[in-house]
């Protein structure tokens, strides 16, 4: 089997029947290059490495209906729900982060999505005590610039976060590549659940057995 470049987005999955037979760090198989941490002794694997597969039984095979892969291009619309520190920016701030379009930017990794775009103003300085990092944080640094924190983002930080990517569009924002735009979206909190709740059914409905 191989694999080529990205088709949409630029991240793919590969799924094992009994996972990958690697030993738990903190309860999981997965890497994190940037402590060295878990996986293939911490790091990204190199041609000739040689992975063994876990005990499983294989599964039927299941393909996703066409149509229902998402597509990357154009402009896209990130949903969010405003806070913990929304107080912490001015008004016009605010409505800049929601009225502007922001570029995805090289520097952009697992950690965070680093963004360019209009400068959201503070209203009493970006440093703050610090605070856990929800998946999805939106953290303003001084420059007045966004960050998307994702997957190996750091457990507590001390500046101010305007808002939060809801759950079903966590995946949106690291699957865009560098020059892509993408703008902000308010929405509530029930709101964001209730997408959340018809985003996997639309998935399961997706999923067939071949």
């Amino acid at each position: 089997m191989s694999l080529g470049l990205a088709g949409r987005g630029i991240r793919g999955y590969l799924a094992f029947a009994g996972g990958l037979d690697l030993p738990l760090v903190l309860g999981s198989r997965a890497t994190y290059l940037r402590g060295q941490l878990g996986g293939y002794n911490g790091r990204a694997l190199r041609r000739g490495d040689a992975v063994r597969l876990g005990a499983g039984r294989p599964s039927p095979a299941r393909v996703v209906h066409a149509g229902s892969i998402p597509r990357y291009d154009g402009e896209t619309t990130v949903r969010v729900v405003l806070g913990p520190q929304a107080d912490r920016f001015t008004p016009a701030g605010i409505a800049t982060f929601l009225e502007g379009a922001y570029e995805m930017l090289p520097q952009s990794d697992r950690m965070g999505a680093r963004l360019l775009g209009p400068r959201i103003a503070h209203a009493r300085g970006h440093d703050i005590v610090s605070d856990g990092i929800p998946l999805g944080g939106v953290q303003v640094v001084g420059d007045g610039q966004p960050i998307v924190l994702l997957a190996d983002r750091q457990s507590t930080g001390g500046y101010t976060k305007i808002a939060t990517v809801c759950s079903v569009d966590v995946g949106r924002v690291g699957q865009l590549r560098p020059g892509a735009r993408l703008r902000f979206q308010e929405i509530t909190v029930e709101a964001a659940h209730a997408l959340l709740r018809e985003a996997r059914a639309a998935l399961d409905a997706a999923i067939q057995e071949e």
